[in-house]
């Protein structure tokens, strides 16, 4: 839990932007009572800045990731509002099993919850879902305004 926005840290993922040339990145929400969370944040914003730099000396040649979206890891109770708001309904099982995986980070030693944390994930992919009229939805966040084209894509 040691992860900070460091000069060697931005210039690390400046240069791995560069080097794979993402369209866009993706980032914890910006506030949370985890600090090394609101640091990867930190140095995500950070590092898509430098990357774009002309006259520095990271390898590659310069790029800019159209967006940055911050997902939902908060440990606060924020009532927060999303910039959208995806349906996840088709990939459920999968993210479950994915987070299933992680006994040690999200289970062992809170067996003594009264709700686990993966039904406590499965209720609120619920609500965002039924905010969309979908089963389960993964909110998204931003700092800058979403364009569109076309208003098809809208649910």
């Amino acid at each position: 839990r040691s992860v900070q926005a460091t000069l060697d840290a931005r210039h690390q993922l400046a240069a791995v932007i560069r080097r794979t040339k993402p369209r866009w990145l993706f980032a914890p929400y910006w506030v949370d009572a985890h600090p090394d969370h609101v640091a990867a944040t930190e140095l995500v914003e950070a590092a898509r800045f430098w990357a774009k730099l002309t006259k520095c000396d990271i390898p590659g040649e310069p790029h800019h990731p159209e967006r940055i979206y911050n997902y939902y890891c908060v440990h606060l109770r924020l009532a927060t509002q999303p910039a959208f708001v995806l349906d996840i309904s088709p990939y459920w099982d999968q993210k479950l099993a994915a987070l299933a995986s992680y006994q040690s980070q999200f289970v062992t030693g809170r067996e003594h919850l009264e709700v686990s944390f993966l039904d406590r994930q499965r209720d609120e992919a619920a609500y965002w879902g039924k905010m969309i009229g979908v089963r389960y939805g993964e909110p998204f966040a931003s700092r800058e305004p979403l364009g569109m084209t076309t208003m098809r894509g809208l649910i």
